[in-house]
């Protein structure tokens, strides 16, 4: 513990020396970083998909970094600090954990845990249950936390198996708004069919972003080994007609 209380306040007093001393560092606001931080978020996630331990390191760093840097801003106007942070955070943690630093039972259940999770939630102000998913969360990811959060307080399929009526009937309303050659319904029935196919994903416990992300990944490395294998043809893709690509790309499948 000693040995990483002293890394941290090594990074501290980093901090302070670029805040006073680095022309750049010196000039950054929370706004300025914002981005950047996104940019991080992103490059941690693509690690873990990739499950490169090592680059999942260096980008918690760099996340570290980010809230530091943010801390020692909010110090300077005398808003918070670093420990202001953390106390605030191991406070949270222990009045969202009752069943491990109280007396609730939770009978070894995590969806009990959810549930009492929202609760608490509540009694802290959150005016809905809604109220703590980001606005600015990408489309797919807000979807599933949306039904995450609903489902915490009882707002569910009975049966898992139950969606895929809905799933079949969003799908069915879909085709009805093509053939009608309505471009805003379809859009909108686009939408109420991803939305039943999060939702299915959820209930059988598969995280869409990440099932999303290792398909395109997927699909990239099958279409670059495409464009590899057509270069040593002589030929570009432009040449080539469907049916010629789709051999290349049955050949491709067995290198994933």
């Amino acid at each position: 513990m000693e040995e990483k209380l002293k890394s941290f306040e090594k990074l501290l007093n980093i901090m302070d020396e670029l805040r006073e001393k680095c022309p750049w560092d010196r000039e950054q606001t929370f706004e300025s970083i914002r981005n950047l931080t996104i940019e991080e978020t992103y490059e941690l996630a693509d690690a873990i998909i990739k499950e490169n331990k090592t680059e999942i390191r260096k980008e918690l760093g760099d996340l570290l970094l980010h809230i530091v840097f943010y801390a020692k801003i909010g110090s300077e106007t005398n808003d918070f600090d670093i420990k202001d942070v953390i106390d605030g955070l191991c406070d949270k943690l222990i009045f969202r954990h009752p069943h491990v630093f109280g007396n609730v039972d939770v009978n070894g259940s995590s969806e009990t845990v959810k549930e009492n999770w929202e609760e608490l939630k509540q009694k802290e102000g959150n005016k809905s249950v809604l109220s703590g998913v980001p606005s600015g969360l990408p489309a797919l990811v807000k979807a599933n936390r949306v039904q995450e959060k609903v489902r915490a307080v009882g707002f569910d399929w009975d049966f898992k198996e139950q969606i895929w009526d809905k799933v079949n009937e969003e799908l069915n309303e879909l085709k009805v708004e093509i053939d009608a050659n309505d471009q805003e319904k379809t859009e909108k029935e686009f939408g109420d069919l991803l939305f039943s196919v999060v939702n299915a994903a959820r209930l059988y416990g598969v995280d869409p972003e990440t099932a999303l992300e290792r398909t395109n990944l997927k699909f990239i490395k099958r279409f670059e080994y495409l464009e590899k294998n057509t270069i040593k043809k002589g030929k570009s893709l432009r040449q080539m007609n469907l049916d010629e690509m789709n051999e290349i790309w049955e050949e491709a499948k067995k290198y994933d």
